[in-house]
């Protein structure tokens, strides 16, 4: 989910916390469990600072190890500790742990429903799990919190009654999101009148509740993408990905490693200039006002040697300025 969601849910489980009848009975150690349910909701993220270390690093990281079984054991004994060293000692572990463990928990477990998705089974497999079930924001999971978090801070409602019944709403939300998603993926090969043997699917939940982003790996090579709209199928863009000797070549390069490392849905394309030869691996599940802003470029001159390369999420325009930039 993105940053927000996951601030206002370590809130969200903070006001949860008062159906702890240690918690709830004392205000500086429900003070203590909203400061950790709010960082642990947050700490997974802090992989973020890997983008001082180049974006490739980054994004071939990001959601990786941070968000790995071994981490939640990790960042739940570091912020409780830290908190009992804030406190000097005076907190109950296991309360304050727990609320800790579950805050962590819960930020990996969302984000596992969107397109991102993370490599949480790690150390057992560094397989990306993404599920494409909820959209990176949901209005539907903030406006929610939001309502609650407010009713809660004016003093109108117990926290220990409000909180218990959203989740349980958000549970069921999650339940139903998670069967119209199959649901829908189940349905595209009758939806689809262009559909040819092997052609495989994925769809992608966008804000909305009643529209889906199709991806369709077709069998002879390249994607088809369209647009779902209640029960109205569309394909907007076909992309032709190419067999050009350069594109084979461009795999040796660590930035482009790193982005075919993140994502099964890369599609190259390779521009020739004088100088040599420009491979654009584009992420096809991420397309924006006609374009494809999740990218690995790679420049490289007549003799196969790099010259430049970015990773990361640009618009065209912006894409050739910093290649020009960094390059020429």
């Amino acid at each position: 989910m993105d940053t927000g969601t996951h601030l206002i849910m370590g809130i969200g489980l903070g006001g949860l916390a008062a159906i702890d009848p240690v918690v709830a009975a004392n205000p500086a150690i429900h003070t203590a469990v909203l400061l950790g349910t709010v960082i642990g909701s947050q700490a997974p993220d802090l992989d973020g600072l890997l983008r001082l270390k180049g974006n490739a690093i980054y994004i071939r990281n990001h959601r990786g190890i941070s968000h790995s079984l071994p981490a939640i054991a990790i960042w739940t004994a570091l912020i409780t500790g830290l908190l009992q060293l804030f406190y000097r000692g005076s907190l109950p572990w296991l309360h304050i742990g727990g609320w800790v463990l579950l805050a962590v928990c819960v930020h990996v477990f969302t984000d596992l429903f969107n397109t991102y998705g993370t490599q949480a089974m790690r150390p057992f497999t560094d397989k990306w799990i993404s599920w494409n079930i909820i959209h990176i924001f949901d209005p539907i999971i903030f406006t929610t919190h939001v309502i609650a978090i407010l009713l809660w801070a004016g003093g109108f409602v117990n926290p220990a009654s409000i909180f218990p019944l959203m989740y349980l709403f958000l549970a069921v939300y999650f339940v139903w999101r998670t069967i119209t998603s199959r649901s829908t993926l189940q349905r595209m090969k009758t939806l689809d009148t262009e559909y040819h043997e092997g052609d495989a699917y994925i769809v992608i939940p966008t804000i909305s509740l009643t529209i889906w982003n199709v991806v369709k790996q077709v069998k002879n090579g390249g994607f088809a993408i369209g647009n779902l709209r209640n029960n109205n199928l569309v394909w907007i863009d076909y992309v032709e990905c190419s067999d050009h000797p350069a594109v084979a070549k461009s795999k040796n390069d660590p930035a482009i490693r790193s982005f075919l490392y993140f994502t099964s849905f890369a599609c190259a394309d390779v521009r020739e200039h004088t100088w040599g030869y420009e491979v654009r691996w584009c992420d096809v599940r991420y397309r924006h006002r006609k374009q494809y802003p999740f990218v690995g470029v790679l420049l490289m001159n007549k003799k196969d040697e790099t010259i430049g390369s970015y990773v990361g999420w640009l618009s065209d325009e912006r894409l050739l300025k910093r290649l020009r930039m960094d390059t020429f």
